[in-house]
Formats: structure tokens, C-alpha cells, sequence
């Protein structure tokens, strides 16, 4: 372990901090491959190391400044002016004086000019609510990553978006980061299993890249490139007030941060699916194209997923060659194992499991959408989406899917006219997703014979299995559920009493042949 500079060393003392440091008797400190943290009270002062890397350069003070500034801007972006506990980054503070004899000057009164170094400030948060630690406490739910899903999407559809003139975000860089990685992982793998490996995932991100890179082309142009987090894995999430709070988004690199918003959203999917929680990835993906209205987006999902967990394989490969290689320790030996780990789930994530279409069937309140949830959230492959009616129907219309419509029966968006399209939709939407190797769940009413018929046909003609999950209930509960969900005001659906008993006229039962489909 090379020795601390003289200034990181200095600021371990719990004297030179302007503010309580109790029962220690020194900081504590943090490494990252580009930065010092130290822990000191209730607060973390983040300090860039004066490195130069390919993809980073704080090789001078003006750059480790500008960075810290960086950090503190598009950081904020995710906090809630609402909630102070979100507001985490506080600032950035010069440190004047000698590296030997630090202090902490005040922002905006000149001590810029005689600084000999900047740190980010933050408000320390409990560790243990990092999403990585609940995931592995089995404290992460399905709730959480609804929620998460909306947070995104919100923030993404105000982020900045990549403009025409501007590098990032084009086909050519998207492909920049694959390449990169399977470079350096040949360089560092030398097993034969290991580098036959590598060279399957190359192939293949290569052939995936020629098959979409003109819906890449189009994401870009019709603003799907944004200035997003670029590093949203479940270790830069963190659960504060019972909400998801994103942190340590990328400040070093512009190309790594104005992304697709696609990546950003599927690096924490994928890394749901190495922590072996694969509903909550079902979850995760399925709440977010809800809330976002992306289309498209499971098309270059797979893309975007197993390059991301190329490149934990490619950050373990690294570290193995910092420590001697396989063999010269049990930790080089753990990297080893990590690598190999995220190069296998990249291959699994390149080649799902086959898919199955089910759908649901089951008047307005009797379930549907909670037998769904509960579905999805169990799902074992991590590769299913639902689609659900009210959703589907709002967004052909425009709309978000908890705005209200104001719809009334056989009126706006409960027309026949508007009935049909939101099943034709459904049904166009999981022919693609099927094609793509998706599972798809369709969350509908389904009480039409010929409606059931249709999507049992499309999964004739796609070779996959069919299922139903149907939900029923005694109509005095069905009319208290319909009640009691519109006084609450939070779900997609708008279903009134009056629908219910306008459904109860148009239910076409289950025939015997749907009704051995039933799970």
C-alpha cells in the first residue's frame, strides 16, 4: 500500500475539522481509484487524487477543481429541494495553508486563489441503507424499485438533452466502451476458457451493434441521449426517507455521463440480476418503461446490460493485475472470480431463456394488477416486462399514467374506438418483445373471447407457451375496491363502478381450453 500524502495524512487528525468529530482518534478513510474520501462526523470530504487515466485527468489543481465543481452540479440534479435529508452535496471548500498544516477555507472570499487543494462536501448518509447492503439483507422490494423507476424517469424527462453539434451519445461512442473493455479484459485474461469467453461476448456485442445501430441512430435524434448518472449501479443508490436517492454520478468524464437513457436505466437492472434478484429486475424495467413511455427501449437494452457487466468484469480484471495475477493471493484469486462471474452474466444476459406470453383475465377491482405485480416480482429469469391497459392507454393519448384523464363511459379514453387501439397496441408491443426475446405479461380486463383468442394466437405462431392468470372476487368486494382506489388516486386505472357493471354484461367467461392455461 503506497504512503499517504503528507495533506491526507494531516486531515486524518479530527482537530482540523470546524465541526464535531467525536470518539475517534482519527478520520476515517476511503479509497477509489481517482479520489480520497474521509469520513469525519457527520460529514465526507471528497478529494480528487492528482491521477491521469485514458478516461480521467486530475492531473492538475484548476481540473481537480473543476471536477469537485462538477460533482456538487450534476449531482444536485437528484435532490429534493422537499426533503432535506436528499440534499447530500453540499459544496465545495478549499484547503489553504501547507500539506503538512491543512485548514479549511470558506468558499467565495478569496480562498480559492490561495488553495492548495478543493474537496467535495457531503452530508453522510448511514451506510447500511446503500441499496447494495438491503439487496444483500433481502431489504430491497418490489416498492422501491417502482419507486426508483419513477424517480428516473421524472429526472429524465427534464435532463438535458444531447444536441445535434455535440459528440455524445452516437452510435460510433456507444460501441467505444464495449470495445474498450473486451480489450482490456484480453489483455488480462490469459486462460484459454476465459479468453474464448471474451471473444463470444465480442463477437456478439458486435453483431448486436450492426443490428441496432440504426434505432440507435433514432433514439439520439429523437432525444433519448441525455445528461444522465452514468454509474447507476445499487451501490450508488441509497434508500433515504423511505425513497431511493441516486449519488456519485460522473463527474470526470462528459461521454460517460450524456448516455442513452436506456444504459443509464439498465446498469442498475443488471446489477439486480448479479445480486440474484432477478423479480426486482422484472420490476425495475417494467415500472420504468411505464413511467418513461419508451418504446423502443427494450430493443437495445440487452446492449447496453451485458456492456455494463462487461465493465465490472473489465474493473476486476484490473484489479487482479494490480495484486500479481491468479494465484499470488486469495484476494487476486477473488478478482479472478469476479470477473469470471460478470463475464458469465453478460453471457446470460446476451442469451436469455426462452420467453412465454401470458396475460390476465378478470373484471375492473378484482385483482389483475396485484396478481401481476406479485408475478412479476417472483419471476425467475429476470427477462419479463408487463404491459398494463390503463397505461398503454394513456400514453397513445399522450399521457402520463397516473394523470387523469376525465374520461367519463363510452367517452375520451374509453371509446370502442380507443378500447381497440389500446389492445392492438398491446398486442403489436408483445409481438415485438416476444421477437426479442422477452417474456411479456399483459395486464388487461381480457373479458372478450376474441380478445384472449388473439394474443393466444400470437403465442401459437411465436412458439411459446401461453398462460392466464385469472382474478375473481364477489361483486360487493369488486365495487369496494373500485371505491376505495379512486379515493386514493394512485393507480393507472380509472374504472368506475358504473364500468364495472357495464363489464359484468360483457364477460365472456374462460372456455375449458382457457381455463387449463390458468396459473
Amino acid at each position: 500500500m503506497p504512503a499517504l500524502p503528507p495533506l491526507i495524512q494531516a486531515l486524518l487528525d479530527p482537530a482540523l475539522y470546524p465541526h464535531p468529530v467525536e470518539r475517534v482518534e482519527r478520520v476515517e478513510l476511503m479509497e477509489t481509484h481517482g479520489a480520497w474520501v474521509l469520513l469525519a462526523g457527520e460529514f465526507a470530504y471528497k478529494i480528487k487524487k492528482p491521477v491521469r487515466f485514458p478516461f480521467m485527468d486530475f492531473s492538475t489543481l484548476a481540473l481537480r477543481r473543476a471536477a469537485c465543481e462538477t460533482e456538487i452540479r450534476v449531482n444536485r440534479r437528484f435532490q429534493n429541494l422537499a426533503q432535506p435529508a436528499t440534499q447530500l452535496y453540499l459544496g465545495v471548500l478549499p484547503i489553504v495553508g501547507t500539506p503538512g498544516q491543512p485548514r479549511w477555507g470558506e468558499p467565495g472570499t478569496g480562498n480559492g486563489a490561495q488553495a492548495i487543494e478543493f474537496a467535495v462536501q457531503m452530508r453522510r448518509f448511514d451506510e447500511a441503507a446503500r441499496l447494495d447492503h438491503l439487496c444483500e439483507r433481502g431489504a430491497l422490494t418490489p416498492e422501491h424499485m417502482a419507486g426508483l423507476a419513477r424517480r428516473m424517469a421524472t429526472f429524465q424527462a427534464r435532463a438535458a438533452v444531447a444536441e445535434k453539434t455535440q459528440p455524445w451519445g452516437h452510435p460510433t461512442a456507444a460501441m467505444r466502451w464495449p470495445r474498450d473493455n473486451f480489450d482490456t479484459l484480453r489483455k488480462a485474461l490469459a486462460d484459454p476458457a476465459d479468453a474464448a469467453l471474451v471473444r463470444e461476448l465480442s463477437d456478439w456485442t458486435e453483431q448486436r451493434y450492426n443490428a441496432i445501430e440504426p434505432l440507435l441512430s433514432r433514439r439520439r435524434q429523437k432525444g433519448r441521449v441525455r445528461e444522465g448518472h452514468g454509474d447507476l449501479h445499487l451501490a450508488n443508490l441509497v434508500l433515504i426517507e423511505d425513497e431511493v436517492l441516486p449519488f456519485d454520478a460522473i463527474e470526470f468524464n462528459d461521454a460517460l455521463r450524456w448516455i442513452d437513457v436506456a444504459n443509464d436505466m439498465a446498469f442498475a437492472w443488471m446489477d439486480l440480476l448479479a445480486h440474484a434478484r432477478p423479480g426486482l429486475a422484472n420490476v425495475l424495467l417494467s415500472a420504468w418503461l411505464d413511467a418513461s413511455g419508451d418504446v423502443s427501449a427494450h430493443t437495445v437494452w440487452t446492449f447496453f446490460a451485458s456492456y455494463r457487466a462487461g465493465v465490472r468484469a473489465k474493473v476486476a480484471a484490473i484489479r487482479l493485475g494490480q495484486l500479481g495475477g491468479e494465484g499470488s493471493s486469495p484476494e487476486a484469486d477473488a478478482c479472478l472470480a469476479e470477473a469470471r462471474r460478470y463475464l458469465a452474466l453478460a453471457r446470460d444476459i446476451a442469451h436469455p431463456p426462452a420467453p412465454r406470453l401470458l396475460i390476465t383475465h378478470g373484471l375492473s377491482g378484482s385483482g389483475k394488477t396485484w396478481a401481476s405485480s406479485r408475478w412479476l416480482a417472483a419471476e425467475a429469469s429476470g427477462r419479463a416486462i408487463r404491459l398494463r391497459s390503463d397505461v398503454e392507454r394513456k400514453r397513445l393519448h399522450g399521457m402520463s399514467a397516473l394523470a387523469a384523464s376525465g374520461s367519463s363511459l363510452n367517452s375520451g379514453l374509453y371509446t370502442a374506438k380507443s378500447h381497440g387501439d389500446t389492445y392492438g397496441s398491446l398486442l403489436s408491443r408483445a409481438r415485438m418483445l416476444l421477437a426479442d426475446g422477452w417474456t411479456v405479461l399483459v395486464d388487461a380486463a381480457f373479458l372478450r373471447a376474441a380478445e384472449r383468442a388473439e394474443f393466444a394466437a400470437l403465442a401459437q405462431g411465436a412458439g411459446v407457451p401461453f398462460h392466464i392468470l385469472a382474478c375473481e372476487a364477489p361483486v360487493e368486494v369488486l365495487r369496494q375496491r373500485i371505491t376505495e382506489r379512486q379515493a386514493r388516486g394512485a393507480d393507472a386505472s380509472e374504472a368506475t363502478v358504473e364500468v364495472l357493471e357495464k363489464q359484468l354484461g360483457w364477460l365472456e367467461p374462460l372456455d375449458a381450453n382457457e381455463r387449463a392455461r390458468v396459473i
